[in-house]
Parts: C-alpha cells; sequence; structure tokens
C-alpha cells in the first residue's frame, strides 16, 4: 500500500471506531437492530478494502473496492438517520459525515483508477 492508500485505510478505521464509541449509547432494544446494522457496515468498510488488497487480480481487488463502497454509502445513510431519530447529536452527525464524505471521494477515485487499469 501507498501513503495514500494508508491514510485512507486510516481514515476508514477511524470512522469504525467512532461507529462503536458512538452506538455504546444507542438504546437497548436497538442492540439488534441500528448498533448491530452500523457496527457491521462501519467495519465493512475496512474489512473489504483490506480484503481487496489481499487478493492478486485487479477485477477481484475492484470487486472488493465496490463492495467497501456501498457500505460506505450504508453507513452514510445509518448516521443520517441515527441522527434524524436523535440517537446522534448533531455536532457528532457533522463529524461522521465529514469523515465518510472524505472516505468516499478517496475511495472512489481508487476505484475509478482500477478501473481504468482492469478493462
Amino acid at each position: 500500500m501507498n501513503k495514500y492508500q494508508t491514510k485512507l485505510k486510516l481514515k476508514m478505521d477511524e470512522l469504525a471506531h467512532a461507529s462503536y464509541k458512538e452506538t455504546k449509547s444507542f438504546p437497548k432494544e436497538e442492540r439488534c437492530g441500528l448498533t448491530s446494522q452500523l457496527n457491521r457496515a462501519a467495519l465493512s468498510i475496512i474489512l473489504n478494502y483490506i480484503e481487496g488488497y489481499g487478493r492478486q487480480g485487479g477485477k477481484t481487488r475492484l470487486h472488493f473496492m465496490e463492495i467497501s463502497y456501498g457500505s460506505l454509502r450504508e453507513v452514510k445513510y445509518l448516521i443520517h438517520f441515527c441522527h434524524v431519530e436523535e440517537m446522534i447529536k448533531k455536532e457528532t452527525y457533522d463529524q461522521l459525515f465529514l469523515l465518510s464524505d472524505t472516505i468516499g471521494k478517496m475511495l472512489y477515485a481508487e476505484i475509478k483508477n482500477l478501473r481504468k487499469t482492469t478493462r
């Protein structure tokens, strides 16, 4: 991994940890619902990214990057939903949304580059 990819991975790690930290305050009845879904999706972003780099073929790597991007979109919606439902404060929502938006831009740039090289 180069410096850009390492920076992206660190941001993904930050988002996963922030998700776990934030969901600790969610209502207990959401343990099997929103808490679980948000945490699984947040981990899926970085896990699929890492798995993609563990694969040899460019098309396979691209597939995992696209799964990672899909999980990121899921997290962004869940963050929004939880904010509307008043489980996430505005300040935290803004921070998580900015972080996820930054990750999205960086990850999409990687996906575009991979698409060019795997044609």
